[in-house]
């Protein structure tokens, strides 16, 4: 039997260094500001372990630095890792076996692993793209976290450096591009509207989770809704109709 990690190309391998590192900078600068803003160092460290969701742990941590209460960060957390359900079924066939390798391949689940396996038909190279991806990512992302920890606890003032932006980049840079399709874009802006005008009456990370208030406005047919036909519009189809049957009964038609 040919195990995955034998099938592995170089190519596969640089193409995941190249994820690492984009995701390490970013672990470094979660690590830094979770800390410099006052949150224990454990936080974020037993986030990266038992998570592992970049956006969901952005987004939990940023609504308590915020102020929001512990229930309202999970929730935001909860909220975006909703996408990785269908992910799990994509690559269901990745992660049969046994239950541990189940669980352990549910944990490793992300956008880039998923990426790299469905690249490939073939059973066994999709298998070594999404663990190797899976795994090493894992491990560059909670070592990048931990730095990062480290590095905050040096720095006073995150601003400084400009680390302060980084929430708001990356959960703009994970919406980005979802934002093609129109109808997608009605919900995101309807969202953030509703989120917006919210903010000064709701506690924090509340108005996150009322943003969810698009997904009725962007839901299809909501803007192409076709109008029913008036009286006056209905009543020839119906005149034909009668006419219709009365000629079938004149001629003999069917029952």
């Amino acid at each position: 039997m040919r195990m995955p990690w034998r099938t592995t190309e170089s190519a596969l391998l640089r193409d995941v260094a190249l994820v690492c590192l984009a995701d390490g900078i970013v672990g470094v600068s979660f690590g830094a500001i979770a800390v410099a803003g006052g949150l224990p160092w454990w936080v974020p460290v037993v986030m990266s372990l038992l998570v592992f969701a970049g956006g969901a742990q952005f987004a939990a941590v940023g609504v308590v630095l915020a102020g929001g209460s512990p229930l309202a960060a999970v929730a935001a957390g909860a909220v975006l890792n909703t996408r990785l359900f269908p992910y799990g079924l994509a690559v269901a066939d990745v992660t049969a076996g046994h239950w541990w390798v189940r669980l352990l391949g549910a944990h490793v689940t992300t956008d880039e692993s998923v990426a790299f396996a469905l690249r490939h038909d073939d059973p066994v190279r999709r298998r070594s793209a999404f663990w190797t991806c899976g795994v090493t990512l894992f491990t560059v992302w909670n070592v990048a976290v931990l730095l990062g920890v480290l590095a905050g606890s040096m720095v006073t003032n995150t601003a400084a450096f400009g680390l302060d932006a980084t929430f708001p980049a990356v959960l703009l840079a994970l919406a980005l591009p979802t934002l093609a399709d129109r109808r997608t874009r009605t919900a995101a802006f309807s969202g953030a509207a509703a989120a917006v005008a919210l903010t000064p009456f709701l506690p924090a990370g509340l108005p996150v989770l009322a943003a969810l208030s698009g997904l009725a406005i962007g839901r299809p047919g909501w803007l192409t809704r076709p109008r029913r036909p008036g009286w006056l519009a209905r009543r020839p189809r119906r005149a034909v109709a009668a006419g219709a049957t009365g000629g079938q009964l004149q001629t003999g038609g069917e029952h």
